[in-house]
């Protein structure tokens, strides 16, 4: 769906990284200007370590409460508002009736 709407999707498995850890799928969206789309929080706190404002990320919330198709309508139905700041750098929180949005690089508190 979302290759359908004009959007670049890869999935791990479609570039060899199916056994990758969490890093190195980092490390590859980083390189090759991709945004994470997951439902794994772990990637927010990756990103937060390294302090970068890339790879944005997308953070699928209650995906057990969606059907594939459902969190590819989610998507899709939201990325063009979100278009300009994961651009930017950022990591897009989406659930049903929510998104919210932050900026990348996270800041440390003082």
């Amino acid at each position: 769906m979302l290759r359908n709407a004009g959007h670049d999707a890869v999935h791990v498995f479609d570039v060899g990284m199916h056994q990758a850890s969490d890093d190195e799928v980092v490390e590859y969206a980083a390189e090759q200007h991709q945004i994470i789309v997951s439902s794994d929080t772990d990637f927010g706190a990756i990103l937060a370590r390294r302090g970068s404002a890339r790879p944005s990320f997308v953070l699928l919330r209650h995906q057990n409460e969606l059907t594939p198709t459902e969190q590819a309508e989610l998507l899709v139905m939201n990325l063009p508002d979100l278009a300009v700041d994961l651009e930017a750098g950022a990591v897009a929180t989406l659930a049903r009736s929510a998104v919210r949005l932050r900026r990348l690089p996270f800041r440390q508190k003082s």
